[in-house]
């Protein structure tokens, strides 16, 4: 994952040198290649891209519905894939 084509403003950069304790190093090395980083500068600049213009926040109730979701089918309210395929008559 690249995000460098987003440095905005004239595209040129700046470098600078920041100290971070091992620990915290070790778990962005791990974070950043799980999320398929080539290298710790494309990681930072997307966090730093994120702390500048944090993403989008889902609202309270846009979050209630897969809350809800997740309750009626821990409750069994829910009818499968399959099982509407079923009742609907509908193949494959």
């Amino acid at each position: 994952m690249s995000t460098d084509s987003d440095a905005g403003g004239d595209g040129e950069m700046e470098r600078i040198s920041l100290r971070v304790p091992q620990s915290l190093l070790a778990q962005v090395d791990e974070v950043r290649e799980e999320r398929g980083y080539a290298n710790n500068s494309e990681f930072i600049r997307d966090a730093l891209r994120d702390a500048v213009s944090p993403p989008t926040q889902l609202s309270e109730e846009a979050l209630e519905h897969p809350v809800e979701g997740r309750e009626q089918r821990h409750q069994g309210e829910t009818v499968s894939r399959d099982g509407v395929k079923g009742r609907l008559g509908i193949g494959d």
